[in-house]
């Protein structure tokens, strides 16, 4: 994986909210959050698994709506924030942290009704690897985003302290092919990348991502989005 010793140390977990969804970053946030609850809602009694959970965005989020949600990453430093954030939330009883390796998920085959990750497949090394076991374990669906080859995101993605994999539609459809998994719905957004975002005060954003959102609602909108949301099924 991309990154590894940056993504576990103890001040980068600390700081890693704070810097991405504070100001602009509040609408990339928004955005993912509400990703997730369209692909996989209803959650209630919902058996799910957040792989590369990070601090527990999407897993304390999923247990607020019912869902009975383990949330693994590599990261024990990102795993404290995701329990904090638990407590907090007072959602702390239903769900679990762990630390895992997403490369060799530790449950048997369709233990789980849905399997998302979110911020994961740019960092991937063997993406077919870990998309596979993530359809091994689940019954259902499989959801997860990745970083578009053909965007504005490739234009700083080598200053990135980790940088990212970039994908082409046509390299998801080949992975989602050899998992065994079926492409239920895709979307596909942000023309003006996440950086640029992380970058504005909450006031000028939210005009700034109107006219982006318009953008992407065009003829056009597919091809410049800098972000894809692909929802498949086992």
């Amino acid at each position: 994986m991309k990154g590894q010793e940056w993504y576990q140390a103890d001040e980068v977990a600390a700081e890693y909210e704070d810097k991405r969804f504070s100001g602009g970053g509040r609408l990339i946030d928004r955005r993912e959050k509400g990703a997730v609850l369209d692909a996989l809602a209803p959650l209630d009694g919902k058996r799910v698994l957040e792989v590369a959970c990070g601090t527990g965005r999407f897993t304390v989020l999923c247990a607020e709506r019912g869902a009975d949600i383990t949330g693994m990453d590599i990261s024990d430093a990102m795993l404290r924030e995701g329990r904090e954030k638990a407590r907090a939330a007072g959602v702390a009883d239903h769900l679990e942290f762990m630390r895992g390796d997403a490369a060799r998920l530790p449950f048997p085959d369709d233990y789980f009704d849905a399997v998302f990750a979110m911020r994961f497949f740019h960092l991937a090394d063997t993406p077919a690897k870990f998309l596979s076991e993530m359809a091994r374990v689940s019954k259902a669906d499989v959801f997860f985003d990745t970083f578009n080859r053909y965007s504005t995101r490739s234009l700083y993605n080598s200053l990135l302290p980790m940088g990212s994999r970039l994908y082409s539609t046509s390299e998801v459809h080949d992975l989602l092919r050899g998992a065994g998994l079926t492409l239920r719905s895709d979307a596909h957004d942000f023309v003006l990348p996440y950086g640029f975002y992380r970058q504005l005060p909450g006031w000028l954003a939210d005009p700034i991502r109107d006219a982006d959102v318009a953008l992407g609602d065009s003829p056009i909108g597919e091809y410049l989005a800098s972000v894809s949301y692909w929802h498949a099924h086992v």
